[in-house]
């Protein structure tokens, strides 16, 4: 067995949403290491500078796109600008937007927010997407999900239940293109030390380790990078015989 041949991605194009930090930059950086054409989305343009650079700095292929996915139709408009630039064999959906707050508390105005960036976006993506790879006969979709969509906690009740519907997506839509050789799957971490929680992390260092501790059986949060394996494997010729299915990485529950 070639393992470049089963785990490499020279040749391919990978789109990969919310990668100008965290879980999403460590992911670009890896399909880039793997050989893969990664076209990088921020927020804002140039926002994903930092990522580009490193990725240009070991002699990886890449671009920078930026979309602002709350916005109607956003979601298809970014893969037909990334269409432009290349063919998109692999779409990594991880922009999302979590806002905390339990159901009581739940305003409609952050309620929408979410529903916008994490459920219709995801949707805006796939519609452009799928017909596409599909017309290839190849393509991979991972979407970052959470360890919420299984075991929901009451402090995102909103990010939770919406993480749940886009993997319920996924299946359905794994369900109607696996035959055509487009795999859609989810990639479901769980705590993850990135600037999402760098404020309660660094404003109380030793309840945030305590809160780790309860959380997982390697007792700890884990890095970004520790998700790029996964990552690599469910964009790849390796996962070839997989569709609609979770990889939960979180350090054991």
């Amino acid at each position: 067995m070639n393992l470049e041949t089963v785990f490499g991605l020279k040749g391919r194009t990978a789109l990969v949403t919310g990668s100008s930090r965290g879980i999403g930059a460590a992911i670009a950086e890896g399909l880039a290491s793997a050989g893969a054409h990664v076209i990088l989305h921020g927020t804002k343009p140039g926002g994903a500078d930092t990522v580009r650079q490193r990725i240009l700095a070991f002699g990886g292929r890449v671009d920078e796109l930026a979309a602002d996915l709350s916005a109607p139709q956003a979601g298809r408009e970014l893969v037909e600008r990334a269409e432009a630039i290349a063919p998109v064999d692999i779409l990594v959906i991880n922009a999302s937007a979590q806002i905390n707050a339990t159901l009581a508390d739940l305003s409609a105005e952050d309620l929408a927010f979410q529903i916008s960036v994490n459920l219709g976006s995801t949707i805006d993506m796939l519609q452009a997407a799928l017909p596409r790879m599909s017309s290839r006969k190849w393509g991979r979709v991972v979407s970052i999900g959470s360890v919420n969509q299984l075991r929901p906690k009451a402090i995102v009740t909103a990010y939770a239940a919406l993480k749940a519907a886009q993997h319920n997506l996924i299946q359905s839509q794994a369900r109607d293109y696996a035959q055509h050789n487009v795999l859609l799957n989810t990639l479901a971490p769980g705590l993850i030390d990135t600037d999402r929680n760098a404020h309660r992390r660094d404003h109380d260092p030793e309840g945030w380790a305590n809160y780790a501790r309860t959380l997982n059986w390697m007792g700890r949060a884990g890095q970004p990078e520790e998700m790029v394996g996964a990552a690599i494997f469910l964009s790849s010729q390796a996962c070839s015989f997989m569709a609609g299915e979770s990889i939960f990485l979180t350090g054991g529950y």
